[in-house]
């Protein structure tokens, strides 16, 4: 039942994207062809007006076929004033960036959603302990927080406090060179309270240079509370400023074999979803948004053929005054085919070491 959640899930992302480019053709005046699901021979459409709906055999994507995409695509003589290339660049624009746009939006939505039913605070039990940090095997799930370095830690709604904690952490240097993994000069003193008895540990935070701060390396528990429309839209935005700003640089550094590893493919992507699923509800929310802001995201790099390459030539007409050569534009898409199957075989090789290795933790 859970395979078929995800793939309903993901089914309902590519609907929606797709709907994005139908809806904003429809409302620019030009005429929608096609709008199917899937690609490859048809499995079953029905024809409504001037557009054909369907559901084609191979579960990969979807697309709306607009009358005109080819500049050379020969039209009935009534059909010509509507085809995509006879619009304004403006038109092209928004038809293609529609759906990415969906796909954003969406995802603020399930974000805001998410923050306004199921926001917590923290408390001051530890909830998890990331392996391989410095908290492994010194902190345990279940342990409370006391104090840190002998100030009385009450939890992070305490004004000053828990925050003013936090940055003397991520402040810490290390002895030697600022490197990831590298302990802090000095340790953190953490007096806590296990089965019902209190100890005080030391742990030396490590520099972590993906976040470009000292860690050390757990997660406060949750408490649910009550939260405003307000703080729900301010979160929200902060999540998709987020993620934005991650896959900008993911992209920007992919040379680096560190961000490299940070690829999915689909392969990956679903083991997770199938994974968090079955964990709560929540959960499946949120993967359900990340996976619909990377989709928007990614469809907006600009290369052929993805919506940001559509969107990149079309400004480059616009600057020129006239359209690229097919020539051009035809390497430009071999180019961009070649780029999108390197980034899949990337993805596709971290979710395999992932799958046979330890597996993506989502439990």
């Amino acid at each position: 039942m859970s395979w078929l959640i995800v793939f309903l899930g993901f089914s309902l992302l590519i609907v929606l994207h797709e709907a994005g480019h139908f809806l904003a053709a429809k409302a620019t005046g030009m005429r929608a062809e096609k709008f199917f699901l899937f690609f490859g021979p048809k499995l079953v459409s029905v024809k409504r007006g001037e557009t054909e709906y369907g559901i084609a055999s191979i579960p990969l994507g979807g697309y709306v076929k607009i009358s005109g995409m080819n500049p050379e695509e020969e039209l009935p003589p009534e059909v010509e004033p509507r085809a995509y290339y006879r619009q304004p660049v403006w038109k092209r624009i928004v038809v293609t960036a529609a759906g990415p746009a969906v796909n954003i939006a969406l995802a603020f939505v399930i974000f805001f959603f998410v923050n306004l039913a199921y926001a917590q605070q923290p408390t001051q039990v530890v909830d998890q302990v990331i392996k391989g940090s410095a908290a492994a095997g010194v902190l345990r799930p279940g342990d409370k927080i006391l104090a840190v370095d002998g100030l009385a830690y009450r939890d992070r709604s305490t004004v000053g406090r828990s925050e003013g904690f936090i940055d003397e952490i991520r402040a810490d240097r290390c002895e030697g060179a600022q490197v990831d993994g590298c302990r802090a000069a000095k340790p953190v003193l953490l007096r806590i309270e296990r089965n019902g008895r209190p100890q005080t540990i030391s742990v030396r935070p490590r520099f972590d240079k993906a976040s470009g701060h000292m860690l050390i390396g757990f997660g406060f528990g949750g408490e649910p509370t009550t939260i405003g429309v307000g703080t729900a839209l301010s979160r929200a935005g902060n999540a998709v400023w987020l993620v934005t700003s991650k896959t900008a640089s993911v992209f920007s550094r992919i040379f680096e074999s560190s961000q490299r590893k940070e690829i999915s493919s689909v392969v990956g992507i679903s083991d997770v979803a199938h994974q968090t699923v079955e964990t709560s509800t929540e959960r499946s929310l949120i993967l359900l948004a990340l996976v619909s802001l990377s989709l928007g995201l990614i469809n907006l790099l600009p290369i052929l053929p993805l919506d940001g390459g559509h969107i990149f030539w079309s400004l480059v007409e616009k600057v020129r005054g006239k359209p690229a050569s097919m020539r051009v534009i035809e390497r430009a898409t071999v180019v961009g085919f070649a780029l999108v199957a390197v980034l899949m075989f990337i993805g596709l090789s971290n979710d395999i070491g992932r799958i046979t290795g330890e597996g993506f933790n989502t439990r």
